[in-house]
């Protein structure tokens, strides 16, 4: 019978069994699969081996009653507490036994929360745990996510087994956190297993051929984005990305570097397809950074040729940028390019649609990162980081197409381009584009008018929009995520207060995707950036000095391929990344960041945080609009210079402070100086790169 039903199923739903090898049972076990759909049970009664008993709810049993007659199963009912008890003699009597973790059908595509009682039966018995992922059957109309999916009868469905596990806790606690803790162990595993399907599935190196896939899923006719200027569905932007990319072939010939220099919108978005389209390596450009970076971050990249808008240009008042850039590089304008399409140029485009043309090959593309010597540095991402860390993403936060993305996070931002644009448009979320953070009083009405319901920001704009918003702007968010900078209590308590919504702190770099560890409504801790991303590895290395923490340094398929640097060309990443973070991980998996380690001064032989002394001056001035920077000192080997935006600020009065609240003088700064406004970077953060060559320059002058 068991094979017969196989069979069906295969011809039905093209089944794919992965890692079929893990199935292997000696002594007591748990199958523990993520449950999607009523035919779970079906496909694993199939698939199981001969002797896999099914744990199932009276209630059901009763219905069910008929056909459970050739089923290996117990009854049990939730609400007796001798129920687990019952469970728990089963797997010690050496039988293998299949429960459902989440024990209900998810309602939003993704995991949903582990019973505790999971983590008692583990825990009673030290049974081997099996994690099994099914993949395509959330699409089914037996589904009950189908209103949010676009469903099918009979999707393609694959079932990845993940490899057994035994898990043990500390006997030093009580029972009660032993059950917690190993609950928690079992969501853990179960989304690391959720991340390693997606990737078994995951079948495309380049991101273009990903937006096909995406087109086919989704619908090719649903809106993909939407910008100022209007909507583009799936199809339009694959049409749309055939014939740019054939116009710009004949334009950039062999050139493999392209410069890109636009703003968020759906024309930027179709640049970028286009190349990723053609195999080309788009560099995206920091508009807001300056003619000079800019220039040495072509040069360190090897553009010949930037693609851009004249009324970006024109909107933008970057006709200087545009001229010292064009002295140097060609300049592709979008406008010239789209006044040169034929008839006979959007029937090939057509006829590629048709025919689902693919990618030339695998891609790449490079962010922009500040480097030693003023010089920035280009992070070399293959797509396929890229994919990886939209899998991370997805594997522990829940989303479906219903859903819809307002990101105004630029694209040469890393959170912007891979959690703000490509995740959502790889996986059938409508984003809208906004041209800039910085409009506080537009976004929360754009947020509000279409419904938005996921936003990304900084802590720093994210503030700004809690302060203009009325408080029903936010109605229909579910999740806010903050990350680029740590998000200070009085922005998160704002949002609680005004909007009733929580924010979900993240952590990351350019070099790593950038997303490495990520609150989630699974896994929350207020204060720190959640736990890391299933498939990543860390350790932390000792730092000489610091007594709290380490030095962070991780791998994972999300870590870049390596950086471009200046006058040296491509130097390949190690295979362990040192994020230069000083951090600390509590004991469930929970991550805070102390500081950069290039933000400690080394005064006298001690080391100083100067986010310590920035905080210090927080609470001396009354305001967070302070930046402390180290500079080299002949008699104690670096002193500390802070600059404020507070009139009043001085060294005696911060001197005070200290000396009141007892803190070390060794975070004393030797110079307080008052600014009007503190350099920024386009994300919002305080340009430290600016402020210390000033601080340099005026020690020199001083000396």
């Amino acid at each position: 019978m068991k094979a017969v039903l196989r069979i069906v199923l295969k011809l039905l739903f093209r089944t794919r069994l992965i890692g079929a090898e893990g199935l292997k049972f000696s002594g007591p076990s748990i199958i523990l699969p993520n449950h999607v759909s009523f035919l779970d049970a079906i496909f694993l009664y199939a698939y199981l081996p001969e002797g896999a008993c099914f744990v199932i709810n009276t209630t059901i049993a009763a219905k069910l009653s008929f056909i459970l007659r050739w089923v290996n199963h117990i009854t049990v009912d939730p609400l007796n507490p001798y129920s687990l008890k019952k469970i728990v003699g089963v797997i010690k009597a050496g039988r293998t036994v299949v429960i459902f973790p989440e024990g209900r059908i998810t309602t939003t595509g993704g995991l949903m929360k582990v019973y505790s009682g999971v983590g008692f039966i583990a825990l009673r018995t030290g049974a081997v745990l099996h994690p099994v992922i099914f993949r395509g059957l959330e699409l089914s109309k037996f589904s009950r996510v189908k209103e949010k999916l676009k469903s099918r009868w009979f999707p393609k469905v694959s079932i990845y087994i993940g490899k057994p596990v035994k898990i043990s806790v500390s006997q030093a606690t009580s029972f009660r956190l032993q059950k917690k803790e190993i609950s928690d162990r079992i969501l853990t595993l179960l989304q690391q297993s959720m991340f390693q399907a997606r990737q078994q599935q995951e079948s495309s190196t380049n991101l273009f051929d990903k937006l096909l896939e995406a087109g086919k899923l989704h619908g090719t006719s649903k809106i993909m984005a939407e910008d100022i200027t209007g909507t583009v569905s799936y199809r339009k932007a694959i049409m749309g990305s055939y014939i740019l990319g054939d116009k710009l072939q004949c334009i950039l010939d062999k050139e493999e570097t392209v410069g890109v220099m636009l703003p968020n919108s759906i024309g930027h978005l179709l640049a970028l397809f286009s190349l990723f389209y053609l195999g080309k390596t788009p560099a995206i450009l920091n508009f807001s950074a300056g003619p000079a970076n800019n220039i040495d971050c072509s040069e360190t990249a090897g553009v010949k040729t930037i693609i851009t808008s004249r009324m970006f240009i024109e909107k933008g008042k970057f006709e200087e940028l545009e001229a010292r850039l064009a002295a140097r590089f060609r300049i592709v304008y979008l406008e010239d390019v789209k006044g040169q399409v034929s008839l006979a140029d959007k029937l090939t485009g057509l006829y590629k649609y048709l025919i689902g043309k693919k990618a030339a090959g695998t891609g790449r593309l490079i962010l922009f990162t500040s480097g030693s010597e003023s010089k920035p540095k280009g992070v070399v991402l293959r797509h396929e980081n890229i994919l990886a860390n939209i899998n991370q993403v997805s594997s522990v936060i829940d989303y479906t197409h219903r859903d819809k993305m307002l990101n105004a996070l630029p694209m040469f931002h890393s959170f912007g381009l891979t959690a703000g644009t490509l995740l959502p448009v790889l996986n059938g979320l409508e984003v809208f584009l906004y041209p800039s953070p910085l409009h506080y009083k537009i976004l929360p009405e754009i947020a509000y008018d279409r419904n938005v319901t996921l936003l990304l920001g900084t802590p720093t704009f994210l503030y700004g929009y809690a302060k203009y918003a009325h408080p029903y702007d936010f109605y229909s968010l579910r999740y806010a995520v903050a990350g680029g900078e740590k998000l200070k209590d009085e922005v998160r308590q704002m949002w609680q207060d005004k909007f009733g919504i929580r924010i979900f702190e993240g952590y990351g770099t350019t070099e790593t995707a950038p997303v490495l560890s990520l609150n989630s409504p699974l896994a929350y801790r207020a204060g720190t950036v959640g736990r890391f991303l299933p498939g990543i590895e860390y350790r932390t290395d000792e730092v000489p000095g610091i007594e709290e923490g380490g030095n962070l340094l991780v791998k994972g398929p999300n870590v870049m391929a390596g950086y471009m640097l200046y006058g040296k060309g491509f130097i390949p990443a190690p295979e362990w990344y040192d994020c230069g973070d000083v951090v600390s991980i509590d004991s469930q998996g929970f991550l805070s960041i102390k500081s950069r380690l290039k933000r400690f001064a080394k005064i006298s032989g001690e080391m100083v945080s100067l986010d310590a002394v920035e905080k210090v001056a927080e609470k001396c001035f009354g305001t967070d609009r302070n930046a402390a920077v180290n500079v080299p000192d002949a008699k104690k080997g670096e002193k500390i210079i802070l600059y404020t935006m507070h009139k009043n600020a001085s060294k005696q009065i911060l001197r005070e402070a200290m000396s009141q609240s007892r803190q070390s003088m060794l975070t004393m700064p030797a110079e307080v100086i008052v600014v009007d406004k503190l350099p920024l970077l386009g994300s919002g953060k305080t340009d430290y790169v600016t402020l210390k060559g000033l601080a340099d320059k005026e020690a020199a002058e001083n000396a």
